[in-house]
């Protein structure tokens, strides 16, 4: 059974992983704990925003909306990795779930097909939004992707869990389709996120994947060789050596 992390551990152990933190507003506080309880917690949730626009993202991921009420995740994850922590405790992310699924995060094995909605996931997961219009077609930038991958490693390191412990929405309620993965950008598809997750939990937190060197600049084009001469042209520029030669004689001659 896993006890919720204190503010002041996440936040902790998120910088620990190389993520850039911004607490926003009343976060430590800011929680859906009236409303039910938070914890034992089991896993990591991600989910798309379906919005455009960070300060727009992180304020409606804070307040929520008439129909569901804030904080809607513990962090949003902006596209340029930057992670805004809105919330601490119980937040309206995940819903209603697959009870089988819950069992292989808690066992880390192999998920089933999500088939059913009979269990409260805010309870078991800490969610985190990525903006994103999960249409497809929005890319994902690779800052943003790196930033899933760290924030994930991050709980999961805090708790030894292993990749398996890192769900998407999709895989825990049915009908749903976050994150979504598009063209044009890093693929956060769940299996490749997690193969990511178990990369960085073999490391220290402090650990970065080596960069790839840098293309070595195309060598300057080779001068073109010399045209060969024409028999034509051959033949004009000896007429012509002959001839320099004549007047060079005659001029001497005159002397």
């Amino acid at each position: 059974m896993a006890t919720p992390l204190t503010a002041d551990r996440l936040v902790s152990a998120l910088k620990a992983e190389g993520v850039r933190v911004v607490e926003y507003k009343s976060w430590r506080t800011h929680n859906r704990n009236a409303k039910g309880p938070w914890g034992p917690v089991n896993g990591v949730m991600l989910h798309h925003t379906v919005t455009k626009g960070t300060a727009a993202t992180v304020a409606l991921c804070y307040d929520g909306h008439s129909d569901l009420p804030g904080p809607l995740c513990h962090g949003v994850i902006a596209k340029d990795g930057t992670v805004y922590l809105v919330g601490n405790g119980r937040a309206n992310h995940a819903g209603l779930g697959d009870d089988d699924v819950l069992k292989a995060v808690v066992a880390e094995t192999a998920l089933p097909v999500d088939n059913e909605a009979n269990t409260d996931g805010n309870r078991h997961f800490y969610g985190f939004e990525c903006e994103n219009l999960g249409d497809g077609k929005d890319p994902w930038p690779e800052a943003q992707a790196d930033a899933m991958v760290r924030a994930s490693a991050a709980i999961c390191r805090a708790y030894g869990w292993k990749d398996e412990s890192v769900i998407g929405h999709l895989e825990w309620q049915p009908g749903k389709v976050d994150p979504r993965t598009s063209p044009g950008g890093a693929d956060v598809a769940m299996p490749k996120t997690r193969a990511r997750i178990a990369e960085r939990l073999a490391h220290p937190a402090s650990w970065s994947p080596a960069k790839p060197p840098a293309p070595k600049p195309p060598a300057p084009p080779k001068p073109a060789p010399a045209p060969v001469p024409t028999t034509e042209q051959r033949i004009s520029a000896l007429e012509k050596t002959v001839t320099d030669q004549g007047k060079r004689i005659a001029a001497l001659e005159k002397k």
